[in-house]
Formats: C-alpha cells, sequence, structure tokens
C-alpha cells in the first residue's frame, strides 16, 4: 500500500464504491495503491483507495489556568464527530465508454459494495499491523451512513466526484447474525452480572473476523483455541445436558481442526483444511446459539 494517483481527467472511466462512516478510518488522507498479495510488486495496481476526513471539527485547549474551574453544562450539545470517507476504485478494468459503464452500473450492487468492502478492510487490516493498533476495527456494511457506487474520470473519482453514481439502501432483511437471536434479555443478564461470557464466545468472534476477511491461517489457529475453550467451558456449564449431542460433534473436528492449525503455521491452507476450519466454526457458532436460546 503506498501513495499514488491516477489517470487525468481525459482519460477512461473508472468503477468505484464510496462509503461513509461515523468516524475517522484511521489511515491518513490520501491515495494509496493496492496490489493483490499474489502479485508482483512492480505489477499495476488493481485498485486506488482513497481516505478523507470530512466535517472535523477543530478542538481548541484551553488554557491551563482554567482547565479547573470549568464546569460542565447539566446537558451540553453533542460534539461534533468526523465522518470518514473511503472511496474503492478499481483500475485493473476500466470500462470501454460510457455505454459499457452505464450497463454495468444498471446491474451492479451489493455484491460490488462487498467486494469493495472487502478492499478496504484489506487496506485497513494493513494499517492495523502497520501502526499495532488492536482497537483499529474493520468496516461492516451495517455501519455505513452512505453507500454508493458509480464511474468516473480519473481525478475526478479521485477527488469525491464522479460521471454517474448511485446509492445502495441497505435492506430491511439484511440482519447480522447475532441480531436473529434478539440479545436484549441476555444483554441484561451480562450487565447486570447473573451471567458471564464464556471464553470461547469472544474467541469465536475473533475466528468469524478473520475468516470473513480472508484471512484463513490466523482464522485456523483462532478456532483450535475457540473449540478447545467451547468444549471445556460448555462441559461445565449448566445447560451441558441439553447440549450434550452438540458437545460430542465438537469433540469431533478436534482432530482436523488441529490438522488445519498446525499446516496454518507452515503456510497457506489446502480447500480441505479450510472447509474443516469453516465447519468447525459454524458448529461452536450452532452451539453457543443453542445455549443462548436454552437461556431465555
Amino acid at each position: 500500500m503506498g501513495s499514488g494517483g491516477l489517470p487525468g481527467r481525459g482519460g477512461p472511466l473508472f468503477p468505484f464504491t464510496q462509503v461513509e462512516l461515523p468516524w475517522a478510518l484511521g489511515p491518513p488522507d490520501g491515495r494509496y495503491l493496492l496490489r493483490q498479495a499474489s502479485e508482483e510488486p512492480e505489477a499495476p495496481p488493481s485498485h486506488v483507495l482513497v481516505i478523507a476526513t470530512l466535517g472535523a471539527a477543530q478542538r481548541r485547549s484551553l488554557p491551563r489556568r482554567r482547565a479547573r474551574t470549568l464546569q460542565a453544562q447539566p446537558e451540553p450539545d453533542p460534539t461534533p464527530v468526523s465522518t470518514g470517507r473511503a472511496t474503492v476504485i478499481g483500475v485493473a478494468h476500466p470500462f470501454g465508454d460510457e455505454r459499457d459503464a452505464q450497463a454495468w452500473l444498471s446491474t451492479a450492487g451489493e455484491q460490488q459494495l462487498a467486494d469493495d468492502l472487502s478492499v478496504l478492510n484489506s487496506a485497513l487490516h494493513a494499517f492495523r499491523v502497520a501502526t499495532a493498533d488492536p482497537y483499529l476495527n474493520p468496516v461492516g456494511r451495517e455501519r455505513l451512513l452512505v453507500a454508493r457506487i458509480g464511474y468516473g474520470r480519473g481525478d475526478q473519482v479521485a477527488d469525491g466526484h464522479w460521471t454517474e453514481a448511485r446509492e445502495l439502501v441497505a435492506s430491511v432483511a439484511r440482519q447480522r447474525r447475532s441480531r436473529l437471536l434478539h440479545p436484549q434479555a441476555r444483554l441484561a443478564r451480562l450487565l447486570g452480572g447473573r451471567e458471564q461470557p464464556l471464553v470461547c464466545e469472544e474467541l469465536a468472534l475473533r475466528a468469524r473476523l478473520d475468516l470473513d476477511h480472508e484471512r484463513p491461517r490466523e482464522a485456523a489457529l483462532q478456532v483450535l483455541v475457540a473449540l478447545d475453550a467451547a468444549i471445556a467451558e460448555l462441559a461445565g456449564d449448566p445447560g451441558s445436558d441439553a447440549l450434550a449431542s452438540r458437545i460430542e460433534e465438537l469433540r469431533e473436528q478436534r482432530d482436523p481442526v488441529a490438522d488445519a492449525a498446525q499446516a496454518a503455521l507452515a503456510g497457506p491452507l489446502s480447500a480441505g483444511e479450510q472447509d474443516a476450519i469453516e465447519f468447525a466454526l459454524e458448529r461452536i457458532e450452532a452451539t453457543l446459539r443453542a445455549r443462548a436460546l436454552a437461556g431465555e
């Protein structure tokens, strides 16, 4: 990932996805060239990522002598926040002409958004690793303030403008996996100290994040730890009798998951090893959902 530009305004038309979020994304504002991990460093970039921070309020520091005497207002106005905007421009395959671009835009939609969010999240992951910042998280569809796709010419798109674009409105039917359980009652129990979260729940979430963002090696190592924790914790759970068959199914996944995790230490996983990791994680998640439903 490095800074770079685009062909000028008279050049070809490029497809883009632009998203806005209610926080600054993390990387400094600017343009970044992205290549596929499998490509040579000298290969042409596949995407240009443009990061911009919008509407950042200037917060002025108070003089030191007044810092201790300033009184907070009983009902202060909300503090203005920055908005982060990311534009993912596909530069590997520009359109032949505007007719081609219009035909693409007429059929492009959520899948294009998902593909370009994956590109953005790969860049954010690289920034997270480069800065050793564990609190920098990926971007999910449900967190977007605005999502639009379109096409434009060169620097026109990089500057936040376009020839034609349309906004994508998320369907009500699009729900996150965690929302399907209506977790309000359990949230109240957790916050009220009547229940403690399991270690395997957090480990499974981390594994799902790695798997969804195409990091199978990290996912394999995470699933192994999540699986061991799930077997140990659920076997000692008060409702373990109702989950006995599911716990036994988890035990059956231990060997293939351990093999995949061992392979992950040496290099990329095979298709079969990735399937084993994904299946085991799905069974952990299903068991945890069954436990949550039984507790309602």
